[in-house]
Parts: C-alpha cells; sequence; structure tokens
C-alpha cells in the first residue's frame, strides 16, 4: 500500500533527474503529470496513480519545498475544480486523453458556459440552442456535430479561455431537465464572442459570452443527448465544494487576515470586536473541519448536496469576516487601490487592502449558485423537507413562459 512517505520518495526521485531551475516551466510540468505525481487520486496514465485524495498534500509539499513551480490553479480554478472531474467522470477514454493532461498543466484555461439572462438561478430553463450540423451530402450531420447559437452570462474567466463547459439544448419538446446536452466549447471557434463585464471592485473577472452559429464536433460532446442535467450537476456539486470547501490550514484564508489585522493593531481592539472575531474564528474552524470531511466524500467517488451548504457557509463567513477587518482597519479600510489597469509582481487577494475583500466578497453569495438556491437544496436533499412545488416540472420546454 502506497504511504505519504512513498510519494514523497516518489517525488524526490523525480526530482533528481528533473531539475526545476533548469527545466522548462511547461516541460516541467508535464514530466509531473506523466510521473502520475499532479493528482495522486486520478488514475494511472492521467496524472495520478489511483490513490487516496489524501495523500495529495504530501506531494504538493515536496515539490513545494524543492521550488517547483505549480500549475497556477488560481488561472484555472474552473478548469481543475470544475472540468476534471466532470470529464473523468463522464468524459472518453479519448476526451480524458485528450484535454486533462493540457488542463492540469495550464496550457488550456476552461470556463463555464451556464448561466444565460433567462436562466440563472433556473438553469435547467436555458434557451441556447444546439442543432445537429448539416451535412454536405444531405444527411443530418449525426456524426458531423453540432451548430450552437445562444448567449451565456456571468462567465468567469472567458477571455482567458481555451475551452468552455457548455449546456445547450437540444431537444425543446420535452420538460427542460430532459432536452439538454453537454458540450466542451472551443473558445477560439469562429462565433464566439466575450465581452467583458465589470463589478464593483473595478475589475473583469467575468463576462457575457454570445454564440452565433458556433459549429462543435460531435466528439466534443460530453455524456450521451439528453443527458446534459446528469453531468451539469455533477459540474455544479464540484464547483461548490472547489468555492467552500477547498483545503486551507488552520486560521487560513479571511480568517487568518482578519486574525493577523487583530494582532497587528491593539489599539483598534474593542471587547465587542473581540468577541466578534473570536465567534467567527471557530465558525472558520468548523467550516475548514467540514471541508476536509466533504473532500474524503468526493475522493470516494460521492459528491453530494453537503457541497451546497459548504459554499453557503463560506460566503456567509468571508461577508462577515470581512466586514470586520474594514472595521479592525479604522480609516485604512476606507482605502482602496485600483488594481484594474496594473496589478503589483506578486500580489494576490490577501495582499490586497481590506476594502477590496469587502469588496469582492459580495460576490460570494451569487458565485457558484445563490445562497437562496443553495439553501433549497440543503433543506430538501440534507434536511429532507417538503420540496418547493414545481408547477413547471413536467411541461415540454418549448411551452413554458419565458
Amino acid at each position: 500500500m502506497t504511504t505519504a512517505e512513498d510519494l514523497r520518495g516518489q517525488v524526490r526521485d523525480f526530482l533528481a533527474t528533473h531539475d526545476p531551475a533548469a527545466t522548462d516551466r511547461l516541460e516541467f510540468l508535464q514530466a509531473r503529470f506523466d510521473a502520475g505525481l499532479a493528482w495522486v487520486h486520478y488514475p494511472a496514465g492521467l496524472g495520478g496513480q489511483g490513490l487516496s485524495r489524501d495523500l495529495q498534500p504530501a506531494v504538493d509539499a515536496e515539490f513545494a519545498a524543492a521550488g517547483a513551480p505549480n500549475n497556477r490553479p488560481e488561472r484555472n480554478g474552473i478548469g481543475l475544480g470544475m472540468a476534471a472531474p466532470t470529464i473523468l467522470a463522464f468524459g472518453s477514454p479519448e476526451q480524458q486523453r485528450r484535454w486533462l493532461r493540457p488542463l492540469w498543466t495550464g496550457e488550456e484555461i476552461w470556463c463555464q458556459l451556464f448561466s444565460e439572462p433567462g436562466a440563472g438561478s433556473d438553469l435547467a430553463g436555458l434557451a441556447t440552442r444546439a442543432l445537429r450540423a448539416v451535412s454536405t451530402d444531405g444527411g443530418n450531420g449525426e456524426a458531423g456535430g453540432w451548430v450552437v447559437t445562444g448567449q451565456k452570462v456571468w462567465t468567469s474567466s472567458a477571455h482567458l479561455a481555451k475551452r468552455a463547459l457548455l449546456v445547450a439544448r437540444t431537444d425543446p419538446d420535452v420538460p427542460k431537465h430532459q432536452g439538454l446536452t453537454y458540450f466542451a466549447c472551443d473558445m477560439t471557434a469562429a462565433g464566439v464572442e466575450v465581452r467583458p463585464l465589470r463589478q464593483i471592485t473595478g475589475e473583469a473577472e467575468f463576462n457575457e459570452v454570445f454564440l452565433t452559429d458556433v459549429v462543435i464536433p460531435d466528439s466534443d460532446r460530453i455524456g450521451a443527448v439528453g443527458e446534459g442535467w446528469k453531468v451539469a450537476t455533477t459540474t455544479l456539486m464540484n464547483e461548490r465544494v472547489s468555492i467552500g470547501g477547498g483545503a486551507v490550514p488552520r486560521e487560513g484564508g479571511m480568517i487568518g487576515s482578519a486574525a493577523a489585522a487583530w494582532r497587528s493593531h491593539p489599539e483598534r481592539r474593542t471587547p465587542g470586536l473581540h468577541d466578534r472575531l473570536l465567534r467567527l474564528w471557530a465558525d472558520a474552524e468548523v467550516a475548514r473541519l467540514a471541508g476536509a470531511r466533504l473532500r474524503q466524500q468526493l475522493a470516494a467517488g460521492q459528491p453530494g448536496p453537503e457541497g451546497s451548504a459548504a459554499k453557503l457557509v463560506f460566503a456567509r463567513l468571508n461577508q462577515e469576516i470581512s466586514e470586520l477587518e474594514v472595521e479592525l482597519a479604522g480609516l485604512d479600510g476606507l482605502r482602496y487601490q485600483d488594481w484594474t489597469m496594473r496589478r503589483p509582481e506578486g500580489a494576490n487577494f490577501y495582499g490586497r487592502d481590506p476594502a477590496y475583500r469587502y469588496l469582492r466578497a459580495r460576490g460570494n453569495s451569487i458565485e457558484g449558485g445563490t445562497s437562496e438556491i443553495l439553501r433549497n437544496i440543503v433543506a430538501e436533499r440534507v434536511l429532507g423537507l417538503p420540496p418547493e412545488i414545481r408547477v413547471d416540472k413536467d411541461v415540454p420546454w418549448k411551452d413554458l413562459p419565458r
């Protein structure tokens, strides 16, 4: 049975023949993937060794100690946290071989074409259409592919992405959840237009995307025709875990930033702020431990609705902690440096002003599923409460009011 020490030994052996200082970054990451040291819980040949997910931190720590390059997950969070597990679960062997390696190395950034102007919380009501391509010989294009037309919105990293997870309607004559199909869309294809959306921080992390007669080969369809909702559900479950259940050390993340501010400014402490900090610290620790259990479920192939609860708690905590941090900063809490034109070298989320974190945290209760929708999921699928009445559940999509 492979242990953490065995894996550390594998990393040391790998580093003996791949010097991080003398090897091209991309070549290094490709070699690490091929050695099964990218994500050890993935199958052999796909960047892993079929081991427990709990062994990954030992591998990452050994590479970090050697100063090895990482695969920059902050640029490709959707690809690593959502696209990869979806491809692993529903992709064909050919798709897995074609996409997982460049996705992990960062050669390909992925985004998510799900939400639409008229279908956000009610994602199954989306209207983007995918029609069978008409072949030149007069056939119906069964093997040729699809032509997609529609509009998507709130698409993070679309301006950077090479590919996108796309859900489109392929059958309007059946109820909305049944007529969807899932694709990988080439974001460089003709007919794809990306327009930035400016957010409250002044940045444009997300975009609206227009699809006009975009041709997608059938070989880029993920899952069966009409089973897009099933595939999308897996993506959404992984999304909520990746947002709300990420691995952080004790007193890491937002609560670590607030605790550091408390220790650095004794002159700003009050009993009321102290009480709030302690309560939030305890909440953050409970969330961290719950996230660890959730990742164990995920590693066992059992992503469930508990991810919605993790993401719900993540949003609430981030917003309450950022409010506390602004108060602890005093007048400095009102200062905000706009980095939309030039981002200082090495700067990240926690190296910025408290005001930035306060503003950015407003979006946490919207992205990855609104808090209102997630409460419904927790109520129905975790607590077993009666579901809301849905009169449109069995009505053909084409007959629904829009």
